[in-house]
């Protein structure tokens, strides 16, 4: 069951970037004129994964100081 949630809650976190918009206003209005809106998902693609790597990063940190701390109990 907690193997279940675990990989539940990381297939989601895994596929929010696809799902988020993260430009701003006027990057968006620059960008929406173009024809082939091409650069304007690379933009928006490039923005979500800046947004998101110190998030994994402090999970991660997160992660190793309490598998540190569980075994330093037992």
């Amino acid at each position: 069951m907690n193997y279940k949630k675990l990989v539940f809650v990381l297939s989601f976190l895994l596929l929010l970037p696809n799902l988020a918009d993260a430009q701003c206003a006027m990057c968006r209005a620059v960008l929406e004129s173009e024809e082939g809106m091409t650069t304007a998902k690379g933009i928006n693609d490039g923005i979500v994964y800046l947004m998101a790597i110190p998030y994994i990063l402090v999970g991660v940190l997160f992660f190793f100081v309490y598998r540190k701390m569980k075994s330093s109990k037992s």
